[in-house]
C-alpha cells in the first residue's frame, strides 16, 4: 500500500516557478514509478510527467517539456515536480501518481494502483 501527498502548489504569475512536492508511504516507493498529473475544470485529468522507479528515465507532456522537469528521492519517499516559466493554461489540481509499471502511468492512467488528493496550481496572467 502506498499512500501519497502533494504539496507546494499556490498562485503564481504567469512566468514564475513552483516546485511540487509528492510524500509517499510505504516500503515500495522505491520500486514504482511515479508520475504527476493535472485536471483543469471541465477538462479530463492528463498526463504532465513521470519517472522510472531508479529515475534513470523520466517522461514529459509535450505541453511541458523544457519547462517542467520531475525527479525523485528515494531516500526521503519523494517525488519533484519542478515548473518554470509557467502559464495561465497550467492552472490546474496536480495529482501525484505510483504505479509499478511504467507503461500503465504513461498509457493507462485509470488502471494507475494509487493517487494523491491533489494540489491546486493557479496561474495568473
Amino acid at each position: 500500500q502506498v499512500q501519497l501527498v502533494e504539496s507546494g502548489g499556490g498562485l503564481v504569475q504567469a512566468g514564475g516557478s513552483l516546485r511540487l512536492s509528492c510524500a509517499a508511504s510505504g516500503r515500495t516507493f522505491s520500486t514504482h514509478a511515479m508520475g504527476w498529473f493535472r485536471q483543469a475544470p471541465g477538462k479530463e485529468r492528463e498526463f504532465v510527467a513521470a519517472i522510472y522507479w531508479s529515475g534513470s528515465n523520466t517522461y514529459y507532456a509535450d505541453s511541458v517539456k523544457g519547462r517542467f522537469t520531475i525527479s525523485r528521492d528515494n531516500a526521503k519517499n519523494t517525488v519533484y515536480l519542478q515548473m518554470n516559466s509557467l502559464k495561465p493554461e497550467d492552472t490546474a489540481v496536480y495529482y501525484c501518481a505510483a504505479d509499478s509499471n511504467i507503461a500503465t502511468m504513461l498509457k493507462a492512467l485509470h488502471n494507475i494502483d494509487y493517487w494523491g488528493k491533489g494540489t491546486l496550481v493557479t496561474v495568473s496572467s
